[in-house]
């Protein structure tokens, strides 16, 4: 995975290996391909100047080149500081449009999500047409999938509860990758993305399988019944599906409607006939 540069210069492509799997796609996947795409590419020949040199007198391939020093070191407050020197003293030309896309990275690795989205949104909204704009929107969606992370081992170890959290960043993290790869197919970062979009997808659908659970929990049987059909017009291709149909037949067998519980078990069967929730039948 890499981030193209600009096209004045030959790009040098770098690459990722590795399977995608739920429990090590975040974070391991996210920094190594964020570290890996911005100092594989996003880079254009200059002239670095000293570090701690006198910025107000350096140009702007100066400017540029101690940002990207600072990056690389990992100093991602001076690279800020820095990028926004540069596009503050020199608005115009590749160097401050490099330093807007750039200083999105940089604040996402210095822990400022909100600063990072809104820096690659500003980005998408200035340069629409710009060659390197599908890494921004690819950007917002590894941010808000940062975001969304946060209660990732809770959630393999079980001790969170899905009901009890904000989808929100996974929404916005997949709704950032289907822009990426509904507007630019042809992207290098568009077969990754899908990649994503399917884990959120499951995400999603879990969350939303933790609500059912919560309703049942609490004799909510309508709601159970609406929440599992949202779920299996949905998240069709998700493992929820069988979850949502299991939830459905318990709820309705709850609210004694035997021919709906019938109806749904037969579906449950034809789908999944292995399912975990025919113990709950017993004939």
């Amino acid at each position: 995975m890499h981030i193209p540069r600009l096209r004045k210069r030959p790009i040098n492509t770098l690459q990722v290996h590795g399977k995608f799997t739920e429990a090590s796609l975040y974070p391991r996947l996210v920094k190594r391909i964020a570290i890996v795409a911005l100092l594989g590419a996003l880079s254009v020949s200059c002239a670095s100047g000293p570090r701690g040199g006198d910025v107000d007198d350096a140009s702007a391939q100066e400017l540029y080149g101690q940002a990207k020093q600072a990056l690389a070191a990992e100093r991602y407050q001076d690279a800020i500081t820095l990028y926004q020197k540069l596009e503050s003293r020199f608005p115009y030309g590749h160097h401050a449009e490099q330093a807007q896309l750039e200083v999105a990275f940089a604040h996402h690795k210095n822990g400022e999500s909100e600063l990072a989205l809104a820096a690659a949104d500003r980005f998408i909204r200035i340069h629409p047409t710009h060659p390197n704009v599908d890494y921004a929107y690819y950007l917002k969606g590894l941010v808000s999938s940062i975001e969304e992370n946060r209660g990732f081992i809770d959630r393999l170890s079980g001790s969170n509860d899905l009901s009890d959290r904000d989808p929100q960043s996974a929404r916005d993290a997949f709704n950032a990758f289907r822009e990426l790869v509904t507007r630019f197919p042809e992207s290098r970062y568009a077969d990754d993305a899908k990649l994503r979009m399917a884990y959120l997808l499951n995400t999603l659908a879990k969350h939303d399988i933790g609500v059912a659970r919560y309703y049942l929990r609490r004799g909510a049987y309508v709601a159970v019944v609406n929440r599992a059909k949202y779920v299996i017009e949905n998240y069709q291709d998700t493992p929820s599906v069988e979850d949502a149909l299991g939830l459905m037949a318990m709820a309705y067998r709850e609210m004694e409607m035997s021919v709906l519980v019938q109806d749904t078990l037969r579906v449950l069967r034809l789908n999944y006939p292995s399912s975990r929730y025919f113990s709950q039948f017993p004939s």
